[in-house]
């Protein structure tokens, strides 16, 4: 057995197809496949149904798949090891970062931070939750940026930082009138929302169950769940009722348009925005880095916000 073919396993394991594997591990097809039935022969074992498309791990190649998983981590710390103890920090930091984050976050870090750590080469996916969670479990990510808490054994979570909601409402709603918004005061059939599978539309249906009311009017003609918050912010604008958004997404917004954004009253509503990585991550220098450079580029009310009252993802 060897790393070799610990790595050409892990690889078909995680595109469950021999010949994508192939191409992530710079090798031909046939080089693969001969090394995995060596280490079948080997070890006496079948580790993968090839009869079924995608191809799938047999129940005791899931096992030994995720002993590989962890075999190779510890090989990489030795090479990590070395690059500790270098003065400047390189090579390739993968990032995911969900869609509710990316347009608001990622300008305040990623200028400082490429121009601090110029050897870095930064790769930005945009990514729902379950996403970034199945790619950092197959180390397709080095780190996520996302809402938490995951409760996901697998993962570990460093908080970054608590946003507040808010609501954005339309200047004709009666609620338009109020300085701050109770989660009582909202109605559901006024609320326009995300598309499901955003943890965002979760944390908004939870607020909203706090009391919200539910009217039989509905929105008219129009029912339309956007995979935007600019899209929903436009739709506020231009037709009626409200919406709810996260504190950075209305940091920049045009001075005619801030008497749409009305805060909660207090407790305000957080979400809890955490870095995540694997449980054996790599590139912890890198990520410690990040860390550091996002902290440092949130506006100082958010950044000293302690944690009180979070909306759960779930």
């Amino acid at each position: 057995m060897t790393l070799v073919q610990l790595e050409y396993l892990v690889a078909v394991d995680t595109y469950r197809h021999f010949a994508t594997a192939a191409e992530h591990c710079f090798v031909t097809q046939p080089t693969l496949s001969m090394q995995l039935q060596k280490l079948e022969e080997e070890m006496g074992v079948q580790l993968f149904d090839r009869s079924r498309v995608p191809v799938r791990p047999t129940e005791l190649g899931k096992d030994i798949i995720a002993q590989a998983r962890v075999v190779l981590a510890e090989a990489k710390k030795v090479q990590e090891i070395v690059q500790n103890q270098k003065q400047e920090l390189s090579g390739e930091l993968r990032i995911g970062i969900i869609p509710t984050l990316a347009p608001y976050l990622i300008p305040l870090f990623i200028t400082s931070f490429m121009e601090r750590y110029p050897d870095v080469r930064v790769v930005v996916q945009e990514l729902l939750t379950d996403q970034i969670v199945e790619k950092l479990n197959h180390e397709l990510l080095d780190v996520g940026l996302l809402v938490t808490p995951l409760e996901n054994k697998s993962i570990r979570e460093l908080p970054l930082f608590y946003e507040a909601f808010v609501t954005y409402i339309n200047p004709s709603h009666a609620l338009a009138r109020s300085a701050t918004i109770k989660p009582a005061q909202l109605d559901m059939d006024e609320l326009w929302v995300l598309n499901e599978g955003h943890c965002f539309q979760s944390q908004v249906l939870n607020i909203c169950n706090r009391g919200g009311l539910r009217s039989a009017d509905g929105k008219g003609h129009l029912d339309y769940k956007s995979g935007s918050l600019e899209t929903l912010k436009r739709i506020v604008e231009t037709q009626h009722g409200m919406t709810l958004l996260p504190e950075l997404s209305v940091l920049e917004i045009p001075e005619e348009k801030r008497l749409l954004v009305h805060p909660f009253a207090d407790p305000q509503p957080l979400r809890e925005v955490s870095l995540a990585v694997h449980r054996s991550f790599l590139k912890k220098k890198l990520v410690q880095a990040l860390q550091q450079e996002i902290i440092a580029s949130i506006p100082e009310r958010i950044r000293n916000r302690k944690k009180e009252q979070v909306v759960a993802v779930k």
